[in-house]
Order: structure tokens, then C-alpha cells, then sequence
């Protein structure tokens, strides 16, 4: 990595150093010696994957071990269930969607973003070189294929709009998880919903010459793709724990970017299932895109939640201290 991003990394570091020094006045102490390690459950978002390097990491190095914490790690079969676990306290943390924090407020559920994982937008519209689509005016009378996710339909609309289309103009087809193969097989010229340090990756080592675009390039407001969700009432009950837990994680997360290869090896423990080349490979393309440090942007959280409001999505804008808070993460200010 450049000397900038290490020196910023080494910057992070004292800071988290110094925080946990500062927890020995409060609940609990990053000293441990001979005291029981306390259970924390993570659900994350999907199955194990480079998304999660600092989880892993932090997990293998024993960062959360060094921080008093026996932290389980659960794969769900919905990705739309984590954060549904954490309103039930079923689960202490869950990685979760920006999106979906918002939704979860305008259902009712008391659940906060406590960090970024990923502070800005992996969802991307990707097509083929060869498609000859050349910008997004080109999709006119082609077909797109979409995971089926209603907010991302938003996006559709909000990204047409730009080059003076309307949905109608497009023909789109719920693929759900099948969208590199409706791309690749020819069912879609184009996907939308795919990530870029994911499906993107995947697409340039078949060699299909793909062209990504995040959706906040198109104009989509940005957003933390992937976030930290807590429940409020168990967070202000055990608040120390979740510190302790984003500590420990900002320290998995320098590791990762310090460390790719062994970052892919963690990941490969974890998940046996992925392959390694692919892996390497995506692992590359996602720790540049990792929040260091997991702080949100309230005032980017806003425009966000104007955007959602705007397009029918929530019916009210909720107040930025409603739905985040960055006062447990290591040298932060609480909002």
C-alpha cells in the first residue's frame, strides 16, 4: 500500500490504542487477565467474504480475544434477516445495509448503525464492453437484470432519470442471486445490483471486460453500503461491549489492508467454499473500499434519507441521531 494510507492506518491505530486505554475507567477493561471472556454474537450479512476481511481478521489474530470478548459468528439464510435478529435481540451486532436501517426505523424496529464496515456505495449498474451499450441512454429497449431488492428499483429510476429515461423504457427481470449468470448467459445486457469488488471482480477474471459503475456515480445519493447495526436498549444496557467489539474490528481491518495474503487465508478458513483465485482477487479490489475506522457521515445520512423519502421509500425523515451514532467507535465524538 502507499506510504499515505499506511501512515494513516498507524494514525488510526493510536487513537484505538489510546481509547482502550481510556476503558479501564469505564464498565469494563481491555485488560483481561484471568477474567472470563464475555459472549458477543455477530450475524453478518451473507455468507463469508472479503467484505468481512476485518471480522475475520480481528477473529484469527485474536483481537477480539485480546479485548475480553468470545465473539460467535452466524451466517444467515436471508440477508434481510440480521437486522431483524438484532430488534429481537437475538443477536448482539449484525452487518446490515444502510437502506435497510432506514426501513427498519419505518417499521418500528429500535435498531442504530454503531459503524461503517464499507462507507460508500458497492452496488454498481455493470454491462459488457462488447454489449456496445456505451452509457447508461444506451439501455433503452434492453434488458436489465435485478436482484429484486425494492429500494434498488429506486435506484433504476433515479439512474435513468439522468439520461431521460423511465423505467419503462427498460425491460427488467428479477434474477435474484442469478445475476452473472443472466448477464454472462446473454437473458440481460445489463445487471444492476451486483457489487463492484464482487461480481465486478469476478466478471474481469472470466475476462468479459465488464464496466462498473457504483450507483452514487449515476446519481444515486452515497451511503454506507455496509454497516454495524445495534440494538438501542441493549446498547445503552452493555454499551462498552460494542466499543470493545469496533475496537478490536478497526484493528482487524488495519491488519487486512496490511496483510492481503493472509487476509484471503482467513477468509478461506472461514469459507471453504470460495475459491482461492477469485478470492485473492476480490480481496484486492475490497480492502481500499473498508472504513478504517467506521465513521459515518450524519450529513450524508441525510441526503440519503431525503433521497429515500423522496422516492417513496419511508414515509418520514427520521432525525441522523435516530438511526447512527458514532460515539463507540475509538476517538469519536458521540453525535
Amino acid at each position: 500500500m502507499k506510504s499515505p494510507r499506511l501512515l494513516a492506518i498507524a494514525a488510526g491505530l493510536a487513537l484505538i490504542a489510546l481509547a482502550l486505554g481510556l476503558a479501564a475507567c469505564g464498565e469494563k477493561s481491555e485488560d483481561t487477565a484471568g477474567a472470563e471472556a464475555e459472549p458477543l454474537s455477530l450475524t453478518l450479512d451473507f455468507f463469508p467474504n472479503p467484505d468481512h476481511a476485518g471480522v475475520f481478521m480481528a477473529k484469527k489474530l485474536g483481537y477480539f480475544a485480546d479485548a475480553g470478548l468470545d465473539v460467535s459468528i452466524d451466517t444467515p439464510a436471508d440477508p434481510a434477516a440480521p437486522i431483524k435478529l438484532v430488534a429481537a435481540g437475538q443477536t448482539d451486532l449484525a452487518i446490515s445495509y444502510e437502506p435497510e436501517v432506514l426501513l427498519a426505523h419505518e417499521q418500528g424496529l429500535d435498531v442504530v448503525a454503531v459503524g461503517a464496515v464499507a462507507d460508500r456505495p458497492l452496488t454498481s449498474l455493470i454491462w459488457l464492453k462488447k454489449s456496445g451499450i456505451r452509457g447508461v441512454a444506451d439501455l433503452r429497449g434492453k434488458t436489465i437484470a435485478t436482484a429484486g431488492i425494492p429500494y434498488q428499483d429506486a435506484y433504476l429510476k433515479t439512474i435513468l432519470a439522468r439520461a431521460k429515461l423511465t423505467p419503462s423504457d427498460v425491460d427488467t427481470v428479477n434474477v435474484g442471486y442469478g445475476l452473472l449468470p443472466a448477464l454472462v448467459g446473454g437473458k440481460a445486457q445489463a445487471m444492476l445490483g451486483g457489487f463492484s469488488n464482487v461480481e465486478g471482480v469476478d466478471l474481469r477474471l472470466r475476462g468479459k471486460d465488464p464496466v462498473v459503475t457504483p450507483v452514487d456515480k449515476l446519481g444515486v445519493p452515497t451511503y454506507d453500503e455496509l454497516v454495524l447495526v445495534a440494538n438501542r436498549k441493549q446498547l445503552e444496557e452493555d454499551p462498552q461491549k460494542i466499543r470493545l467489539f469496533l475496537a478490536a474490528l478497526a484493528r482487524g481491518t488495519a491488519a487486512a489492508v496490511k496483510s492481503p495474503d493472509a487476509t484471503t487465508k482467513a477468509l478461506l478458513e472461514a469459507n471453504p467454499d470460495l475459491d482461492p483465485k477469485l478470492t485473492r482477487a476480490e480481496v484486492d479490489a475490497t480492502l481500499p473500499l473498508l472504513s478504517e475506522r467506521g465513521t459515518m457521515d450524519p450529513a450524508k445520512w441525510e441526503a440519503f434519507i431525503a433521497w429515500m423519502q423522496q422516492n417513496g421509500l419511508i414515509s418520514t425523515r427520521p432525525a441522523t441521531a435516530q438511526v447512527l451514532s458514532n460515539g463507540y467507535l475509538a476517538g469519536e465524538i458521540p453525535d
